[in-house]
């Protein structure tokens, strides 16, 4: 609306002046407004390229943690041995070393989440004084309480990294099925090594996380971008007065439609730039999470699963 009103009192104010005295023309030549138009969209396309790619390598490290996840979860059930324990002792130990996990992807989701200052979509969820993904959040006790036990609940609220510290118990475990010879030196290092593993990818999201696009990119871009939206219509109206008096009203479509595209193109680099805000645009944290719990629940051989997170208007969360 914004611009087929301020196009449309350009246009008006060329035909008012040009009826004053002699006439007053109001345009500009268009070569250098067409050449702030160029520079205008290189500018923005490097951002927006710069926004993707912030974007795929966010979704291409969950793939990641996806593989990895099922990776641990066949290193359970095929590494760990029955040793000095009861059959239900060791299927309860690589249940707890499953869930575990599962608390883990969801902890990390929830971290990920959490508003940040410097985000432009910045956006407080609290609940009760808490954000919502934070321990004792209505998120967490949803997302990541019931796949631990309730010590382990009580113990996490206290950490300001829960995911980290989820995988360091995951670290103990281990060290304690190894001195009960229930894993061997070389599981050991193995099922270490996944975990190494969690700890690189869960770096790899903090780093996108806390690091935000350089501002200058996403200020300048908007700023530019409006700077040649506002010249543009006195340009376009030399070009249409040009081909005769009853040619300038196209200048409105043409400015509407112009004017349309490059701010659409500015607005789509911002809702990529922060892949993880739970956005529609962001990556589809929720319905990954879901996916590996199904496959890691299947393989403990239970039969009672979620089921997968279905899109909502064609959008996955």
């Amino acid at each position: 609306m914004f611009y087929f009103i301020y196009g449309a009192l350009v246009i008006f104010a060329h035909h008012e002046f040009s009826h004053i005295g002699n006439g007053i023309d109001i345009s500009i030549p268009y070569s250098p407004i067409g050449t702030i138009g160029i520079a205008v969209a290189f500018y923005v396309g490097f951002k927006n390229n710069q926004s993707y790619d912030r974007f795929w390598e966010a979704r291409k490290i969950w793939g990641g943690i996806v593989n990895y996840s099922r990776t641990w979860g066949n290193q359970v059930m095929n590494l760990v041995q029955i040793g000095d324990m009861t059959p239900e002792e060791l299927a309860q130990t690589k249940q707890h070393l499953v869930y575990r996990h599962l608390a883990w992807i969801n902890a990390l989701k929830l971290q990920l989440r959490r508003p940040s200052s410097f985000s432009i979509k910045y956006e407080k969820r609290a609940t009760h004084g808490l954000y919502r993904g934070e321990p004792g959040g209505e998120d967490w006790k949803k997302d990541v309480g019931p796949f631990l036990q309730d010590f382990e609940i009580n113990v996490c609220k206290t950490y300001k990294n829960t995911a980290t510290q989820l995988v360091k118990i995951q670290g103990e475990l281990l060290k304690k099925l190894h001195k009960s010879e229930q894993i061997n030196n070389f599981e050991h290092i193995h099922m270490m090594e996944t975990l190494e593993e969690m700890y690189n990818l869960q770096g790899k999201c903090e780093r996108i996380k806390n690091t935000p696009l350089p501002r200058q990119y996403s200020y300048f871009s908007f700023i530019f971008s409006w700077i040649f939206i506002l010249v543009l219509p006195f340009a376009l109206i030399g070009e249409f007065a040009d081909m005769g008096h009853n040619y300038v009203w196209l200048t409105l479509p043409i400015y509407v439609l112009i004017s349309w595209i490059f701010i659409t193109m500015e607005t789509v680099g911002d809702s990529s730039e922060d892949p993880f805000e739970n956005f529609v645009n962001d990556v589809p944290m929720t319905a990954l999470c879901r996916t590996i719990e199904i496959d890691l629940r299947e393989m403990l051989g239970e039969t009672d699963l979620p089921p997968k997170v279905a899109h909502q208007d064609g959008v996955l969360m």
